[in-house]
């Protein structure tokens, strides 16, 4: 296995022979960094690496995030497809804004109280024990409610959304090959997000659903694309005028319902 160290950055930079100096300079000025599908199963002491602000370690061995205090400048984190279980040592991330972590083994998203701004976060396909779904620690979301903007979570055998309804300025959520089912539970997470923007549900059981498309369309006005699709503004119009007639005619009747047992009553 190799261990992410300052030797194999000299080797992935064609710094080996170069003086010591020399590549301390060049560290010190680096701002992305690639050492994606390296076999890579641990990360080591890279402090001398302070500016740097993408890292992208994605297709690795790594089984635990650690050794990211000289981070405090990286806005972008690639670790997807790697072993890591638990989401851990983030917090001298100020500034991290984006966060892959997809193809883990990760079953709780948890540890991201600290973490002030991010945007985005990729955690779709977890290699979960069998039966299990992905869980939420309510401490991560309510610290992510203002910030986090884009969400990932498909094929983690997710069954239901209310958790997520405090995230408030959610504008794009995948959640794809999940388990959802009940309209309600969805429909009551709409009211909340009022800047969404895009969602994208598809091959969930929900999707079967008799009016699945109208009465999502109808629930968030600020919806643009639904499943991949673009959603029609004429589309709309019609559904919401129909629902307003619907609603009318069950008032009406309603009312001829309740005079007519006055009138038995009188």
């Amino acid at each position: 296995m190799v261990r992410l160290t300052m030797d194999l950055i000299a080797k992935n930079a064609g710094h080996k022979n170069r003086s010591e100096e020399d590549f301390g300079q060049y560290v010190q000025k680096l701002t992305h960094l690639n050492l994606s599908d390296k076999n890579i199963d641990s990360i080591g002491d890279l402090s001398f690496c302070k500016n740097l602000r993408v890292l992208y370690l994605y297709d690795n061995q790594i089984n635990q995030i650690q050794n990211l205090d000289f981070a405090s400048n990286v806005t972008h984190l690639y670790l997807q497809n790697n072993r890591i279980s638990s989401i851990e040592n983030l917090s001298p991330l100020k500034k991290l804004e984006k966060l892959y972590l997809g193809g883990n083994y990760i079953t709780v998203v948890e540890g991201l109280d600290k973490v002030g701004e991010l945007r985005e976060l990729h955690i779709e396909s977890q290699h979960l024990p069998p039966g299990e779904k992905l869980l939420f620690d309510p401490v991560s979301l309510n610290s992510l409610a203002k910030s986090l903007s884009v969400l990932n979570i498909s094929n983690n055998n997710i069954d239901e959304l209310g958790q997520l309804a405090v995230l408030e300025n959610l504008s794009y959520l995948k959640a794809v090959d999940n388990r959802l089912k009940h309209m309600k539970d969805l429909e009551g997470v709409l009211k909340k997000w009022t800047k969404l923007r895009r969602i994208d549900l598809t091959g969930n059981p929900i999707c079967q659903k008799p009016k699945y498309k109208d009465r999502i369309i109808v629930q968030s006005l600020t919806l643009e694309s639904l499943d991949g699709k673009e959603i029609q503004e004429m589309e709309r119009r019609f559904l919401m005028n129909w629902k307003a007639s619907r609603a009318a005619r069950k008032k009406s009747n309603e009312r001829k319902t309740d005079e007519q047992a006055a009138n038995v009553e009188f």
